[in-house]
């Protein structure tokens, strides 16, 4: 319900804008305008966002099992985190969305250089959020996994994982954010396909409603990951340690 309200109250404040201003429909047109290009091209929108949607599915998968095994190897390895850590630290400086025309270039226009382009833009706060999360179990739980000589692998599966899963669940909700973004950059820079190619077709033809149309199916996009990475969030905070003693062997 209040998710409802919300969307009423700013679909009434974006057409109260269109009254006062007096603009044009080619500059800003109306929530009727839109839905109304969303109707007359449900079928066109609908084959682009299916490509959308398939790059950034891919992206989203890679980008996390990329970050998820990153943190968890500079987890178990000190040589690793002594060597990896400072490159992902500093790559984290470079702007991510301006290696799409570098992506473009070497992957070419379909759909490889969408997925990278994504991957790329989830892996840094995945990898990032887990391992701080994995580099701080509950202390009481590692004391007594140390002081009975469980091994590194042994820690890290029965306390340090799911003490850390409630962060990803952060980092996921965070790159649910930021793949939609990712994904339309790179079909801006270089596609023949996808709803940020249907949005560049419509801004040169001055199709203003047809853009915001394509712009609604992308945040409907957006909006739905964004609630499986709360929904997985969720479900991870059920499973954390909250100092309950474990089966922790050495083995």
């Amino acid at each position: 319900m209040r998710g409802l309200i919300s969307v009423v109250v700013a679909l009434s404040v974006w057409q109260g804008v269109v009254w006062a201003s007096g603009a044009p429909p080619f500059i800003l047109p109306g929530p009727a305008r839109v839905a109304q290009a969303l109707m007359d091209h449900a079928a066109m929108l609908a084959v682009n966002a299916r490509f959308t949607l398939a790059n950034l599915a891919a992206g989203l998968a890679l980008g996390v099992a990329l970050g998820v095994g990153t943190a968890v190897n500079l987890a178990l390895s000190p040589a690793a985190r002594w060597l990896l850590r400072p490159m992902l630290i500093a790559a984290q400086a470079v702007p991510v969305f301006a290696l799409a025309p570098i992506l473009t270039l070497w992957l070419g226009y379909g759909a490889p250089s969408k997925v990278v382009m994504v991957a790329l833009v989830v892996y840094f706060p995945v990898a990032s959020v887990l391992f701080d999360a994995l580099m701080r179990p509950p202390a009481a739980l590692d004391d007594l996994a140390r002081s009975m000589g469980a091994r590194p692998l042994r820690r890290l599966t029965l306390i340090q994982l799911p003490a850390a899963l409630p962060a990803l669940g952060s980092g996921l909700r965070l790159a649910a954010v930021q793949a939609p973004l990712a994904v339309i950059v790179g079909e801006w820079v270089g596609s023949s396909r996808g709803l940020g190619h249907v949005m560049l077709m419509a801004n040169g033809r001055g199709q203003t409603d047809l853009m915001f149309a394509a712009l609604a199916v992308l945040t409907a996009m957006g909006l739905a990951l964004f609630a499986a990475a709360g929904a997985v969030q969720r479900q991870t905070e059920r499973g954390r340690p909250e100092g309950r003693p474990q089966a922790i062997t050495t083995r």
